[in-house]
């Protein structure tokens, strides 16, 4: 079965996004290049909500032919580029970034049938609220936290609007040089 998984980079004090919805504070160091890599490698679809979709479209697909791009983006992009992209949006008609298609609504159903389909891993970046709707439909498998050593004090929580308490187990850590610290938790039995 395939695993859906959130990937995103968070604050110590739990925001994805300062003030502004800006990300300056981000940390980056080889081994989080590296990891990046490593879990678009193990995906072959990316869930995005709308604004993430945007985001991500106005950079990775200009990528590979941008001259001061560093090397580990050129990678990146391409496997990023070529994954089976989903949008959840109730205002995009288009979606103009390649393999991409528009879903309207989270039906429940349809995400269980998606992860039981043959094929690789099913990312989710950035996209606050799809993680919060799917958290509280309990269909995300793992969430890869890579919490950075910075306080924000307010900003865009990552775990806004849960409807009821999550349990969840740690099953791995890894620190980087940078000082993030990749945490990886599954839903707890039981």
């Amino acid at each position: 079965m395939r695993k859906l998984i959130v990937t995103m980079w968070i604050t110590l004090d739990g925001f994805i996004a300062d003030a502004d919805g800006e990300l300056g504070w981000i940390l980056g160091d080889e081994q989080l290049s590296n990891y990046e890599i490593g879990m678009v490698s193990n995906a072959d679809t990316l869930l995005l909500g709308r604004k993430t979709y945007e985001d991500f479209v106005g950079y990775w697909p200009n990528v590979p032919t941008n001259p001061a791009a560093q090397a580990w983006e050129k990678v990146y992009a391409g496997k990023i580029n070529a994954l089976h992209k989903m949008v959840l949006s109730k205002t995009l008609e288009t979606a103009a970034w390649s393999d991409s298609q528009i879903v309207k609504e989270i039906i429940p159903a349809e995400i269980e049938q998606l992860k039981q389909q043959p094929g690789k891993n099913i990312l989710i970046y950035g996209s606050a609220s799809v993680v919060q709707q799917l958290t509280n439909l309990g269909l995300i498998d793992e969430y890869h936290l890579l919490v950075h050593p910075v306080l924000l004090g307010s900003g865009q929580p990552l775990f806004a609007n849960i409807e009821q308490r999550v349990t969840m187990k740690l099953v791995k850590t890894e620190p980087f040089t940078s000082g993030v610290v990749l945490q990886v938790y599954q839903l707890a039995e039981g």
